[in-house]
């Protein structure tokens, strides 16, 4: 694991800081909460239970159970030990993708909608059996008939991504890399 991975983290005290209404937003169960009373996820796991009250399998997320001294409970798949990776595939049927397959599932998609290929990136398989992209530079050019806000109305969500790989790549699954232009871009180049 490089230093990059600890860019990967989430911090949560960080949004606080920004934004308390953020971080609430962020920790709302949108199916349970109505416009009366906030219901927050849950942890659905029983990682953190040794932490005492307030982090059991049922117990909701709060803000104060991950900020402040808790400010670094929560960690990115890549950060966490093999050990614990795997036990969560075993017990909890949890499926890791790597970002590279997210980029090129999400790749097919857009290779339909818009009628051709690498419009936001090109896939680059490189020599090592390793697998990255190289971002398209300039503007997006939509079809005729269909604009930005055509493309932002498809339904594609993946829901069930808990590190949301199928929106956003702040950082390389497998290696915990952040995918900047000038890594991928090296490891083009080698």
């Amino acid at each position: 694991m490089t230093n990059n991975t600890f860019q990967a983290d989430i911090r949560e005290n960080e949004i606080l800081e920004r934004s308390s209404e953020l971080l609430s937003m962020l920790l709302m169960d949108r199916t349970l909460s109505t416009e009366d009373c906030q219901v927050n996820i849950f942890w659905a796991t029983n990682n953190y239970a040794e932490l005492g009250v307030g982090y059991q399998y049922g117990d909701q997320i709060t803000i104060n159970a991950i900020t402040g001294k808790n400010g670094e409970i929560i960690k990115p798949r890549a950060v966490k030990s093999r050990e614990m990776q795997q036990q969560r595939s075993r017990e909890m049927a949890e499926v890791f993708t790597p970002s590279w397959i997210c980029n090129k599932q999400n790749n097919l998609i857009d290779n339909a909608w818009f009628g051709r290929e690498n419009v936001f990136n090109i896939e680059v398989d490189n020599p090592d059996g390793s697998h990255s992209w190289i971002p398209s530079e300039g503007k997006i050019v939509f079809p005729e008939n269909k604009t930005w806000h055509d493309y932002v109305k498809e339904n594609r969500l993946e829901i069930t991504c808990g590190e949301a790989p199928y929106l956003v790549s702040r950082y390389d699954s497998v290696t915990g890399e952040s995918p900047t232009i000038s890594v991928w871009t090296e490891r083009f180049w080698r």
